[in-house]
């Protein structure tokens, strides 16, 4: 090592500040850059937000001071009993006769530290009751509104884009681009985390990343991080790394995902699946409503009355292609619709083409959403006032058959012509046939009596 001569310094008597100046000097000189290996003993934050302790091995000590504005970007913080590696200067407090080494940089050494300090905050936040099941939140079942925080370029948006796009294209999704490694990448996650929550309008967050070394996933090891997850006020799922790797966020998150794109697997229904149950559904309720049709046909065919009951189901006939025309108008007017909706988005689009137009684009897929509610409530309301009305006519129908005549004590006479309506179309003793509203009679003409011009039987 270069050795630096001591200016002033030769046979003679110094003054204690003299001696010790002299000694700062050489000090700072030759050991201004250097790195240093031990165990952190006596580790002490002060209320100014500096930290103080020593450095030792077995057979020496060194006082350290760690100053707030490098202690804040630490990866790890040190702790009692931790191997470290520091790296700073060597310096003279004057005043005391001490000398020191002021750290411009600390980390662990090796992974087993890491996962040492990985424990000693899982057990910390274990007991204050952070990874509780019953403080985990549900997720929604149809997510509209999704928020994600993760860096904005690499594959980890991607993928969560590509996998919602397949599975969900209906949903809203809002990125926060936050810093995910490195220095500022807590202060980023949690700034993103609190302004996404805080605005209202996502229904749950992602949390994403990619996967690397315990070192490169240390961001969502921080007891920062973690504590930012649980005040979220919407819920959160955790998708960072690797399907074996475990962080404390993910002990924290409302659902650990094993990597970004399960995550959004997990949230996302599978849209083409829903649409094939509805369409099952559909088919069973028609088929329901089929079988049930021709089971009323064949009891009425049955009880004598099929040619009423032909009149009725050519009404009814005429009343359901009635309400078809109506319902293909609807659903033409709907298309119409929608169709004015898209060309005015792919206006929109046009103009918002070369800008920055993401909050403008969400509020035109809100508005275009809410229209399609309104024009889903509009022929739903059409489509019930044209079974209303078919319920009316059938009723209508109903008092117009015959068999309810009967019903009320009446009885239709048959004879040699067919169906009597004049006493004068018999003859004494023809036979009759009498038809109740439950059973027939069988019956001979013992006396005619037709109506004279004058109204009276003769």
């Amino acid at each position: 090592m270069e050795q630096m001569k001591l200016d002033g310094v030769g046979p003679g008597t110094f003054t204690v500040t003299e001696l010790t100046a002299a000694i700062h000097r050489l000090l700072s000189f030759n050991f201004d850059d250097v790195r240093v290996t031990g165990e952190v003993s006596g580790y002490k934050v002060w209320t100014s937000g500096h930290a103080y302790f020593t450095l030792k091995d077995g057979a020496a000590q060194i006082r350290c001071v760690l100053f707030r504005n490098v202690a804040r970007y630490l990866k790890v913080k040190p702790a009692d009993g931790m191997s470290v590696r520091a790296r700073g200067s060597v310096e003279v407090r004057q005043e005391r006769g001490e000398y020191q080494l002021v750290v411009s940089g600390i980390e662990p050494q090796g992974e087993g530290e890491l996962q040492l300090a990985f424990e000693r905050l899982k057990r910390k936040l274990l007991e204050e009751g952070l990874f509780d099941e019953d403080r985990k939140r549900p997720l929604p079942a149809f997510p509209m509104r999704i928020g994600v925080v993760t860096s904005p370029r690499g594959a980890v948006i991607r993928d969560i884009l590509s996998v919602l796009g397949r599975r969900w294209p209906v949903a809203g999704i809002r990125l926060y681009p936050a810093k995910v490694q490195g220095d500022g990448a807590v202060e980023s996650v949690c700034t993103a985390l609190g302004r996404l929550g805080a605005s209202g309008w996502p229904e749950l967050i992602i949390v994403a990343r990619g996967g690397g070394s315990i070192e490169d996933l240390w961001t969502f090891n921080e007891e920062a991080v973690a504590r930012a997850i649980a005040d979220c006020p919407v819920p959160v799922v955790s998708g960072v790394g690797h399907e074996t790797d475990f962080t404390i966020a993910d002990f924290v998150a409302d659902l650990r995902a094993p990597t970004p794109s399960a995550a959004a697997e997990l949230i996302a229904p599978d849209l083409a699946g829903l649409l094939e149950q509805i369409d099952s559904l559909r088919a069973r309720a028609g088929r329901a409503i089929t079988l049930g049709l021709a089971r009323m046909a064949r009891l009425i065919a049955e009880r004598g009355a099929s040619r009423p009951a032909r009149l009725v189901q050519r009404m009814i006939g005429r009343a359901q292609q009635r309400a078809d025309e109506l319902d293909y108008a609807l659903r033409l007017a709907g298309t119409r619709r929608i169709g004015a909706v898209s060309a005015r988005l792919d206006v929109l689009d046009r103009r918002l083409r070369g800008q920055d137009a993401r909050l403008k684009l969400s509020r035109s897929r809100a508005r275009a959403s809410v229209l399609t509610g309104r024009l889903d409530a509009a022929i739903t309301l059409r489509v019930k006032a044209g079974l209303g009305r078919l319920d009316r006519s059938e009723a209508r129908l109903d008092g117009l058959s015959p068999l309810a005549v009967l019903g009320r004590g009446y009885a239709i006479v048959t004879g040699p012509p067919g169906i009597l309506r004049d006493a004068s179309d018999v003859r004494c003793g023809d036979e009759l046939g009498v038809r109740l509203a439950s059973g027939r009679l069988g019956a001979r003409v013992e006396s005619v009596h037709p109506d004279t011009p004058g109204g009276t039987s003769s």
